[in-house]
């Protein structure tokens, strides 16, 4: 019965040995942890830059097309090779 008891003891302590310094032991999980949180940290930084520039280039997008659509119904530009159409109605 005695050897049974040391028997288990000494695999209890190869158990928590592995816990506490083998692969994937607390310390190097709570590590791991520290590194996720800061990453995660970095993403959400360039998410929401992403999402500026995104915003930005869509605006630019836009807002040339509508100056251009304006020029064009309030001014009459024209592009080169094009020929200006109006179309009036009779009174």
């Amino acid at each position: 019965m005695r050897w049974v008891t040391i028997a288990l003891a000494v695999l209890l302590l190869l158990v928590q040995a592995d816990l506490w310094l083998g692969r994937g032991s607390l310390p190097q999980v709570w590590k791991l942890q520290r590194d996720l949180a800061g990453q995660q940290q970095t993403n959400e930084r360039a998410r929401e830059r992403n999402a500026r520039v995104t915003a930005e280039v869509t605006d630019l997008k836009e807002g040339l097309e509508m100056v251009e659509d304006k020029a064009r119904s309030e001014l009459g530009m024209i592009k080169p090779d094009e020929v200006l159409v109006q179309v009036s109605k009779r009174r």
